[in-house]
């Protein structure tokens, strides 16, 4: 939350707040950028647990949003990395070696969240941790 926000919601209702909102539809799934907000004056009971602009910034849309919508934080997730459903590139590492194998991934997730996948040769599963891009880093048994 802004500090502007906060400390209008300790003066009181009286007067309205500016907090951004959304300028145009975002789907589910698109990545919010700083542009895609303007500032509009509401109420201090509809601006509550609003995020400011630079909280929302980079976050990833949970679910279809219309223009004028104030952004809360269960409408956002950090960008996820790794889909359910895609192709991986599973990486070993131990030391000096690294073993990379091609697969997919059972579960989703953005950088350092634990997932699931499975590799294309062995059909094995394996957890994972989500290092980057369409790649899981696993630990050695």
């Amino acid at each position: 939350m802004s500090l502007f926000l906060a400390l209008a919601l300790l003066a009181g209702p009286a007067e309205d707040v500016q907090v951004a909102v959304l300028g145009h539809a975002v789907s589910k799934g698109d990545r919010l950028e700083a542009g895609d907000f303007t500032m509009e004056g509401r109420t201090v009971a509809a601006a509550r647990g609003a995020l400011g602009i630079e909280d929302a910034a980079g976050m990833e849309a949970t679910r279809n949003l219309a223009p004028g919508t104030i952004v809360r934080r269960t409408d956002v997730m950090t960008p996820q990395l790794v889909r359910r459903g895609e192709p991986v590139t599973i990486k070993l590492a131990s030391g000096t070696l690294l073993i990379t194998a091609s697969g997919r991934a059972l579960t989703g997730g953005g950088k350092g969240d634990m997932v699931r996948v499975v590799t294309n040769s062995t059909s094995r599963t394996l957890d994972g941790m989500v290092d980057g891009s369409g790649v899981v880093r696993v630990s050695a048994p």
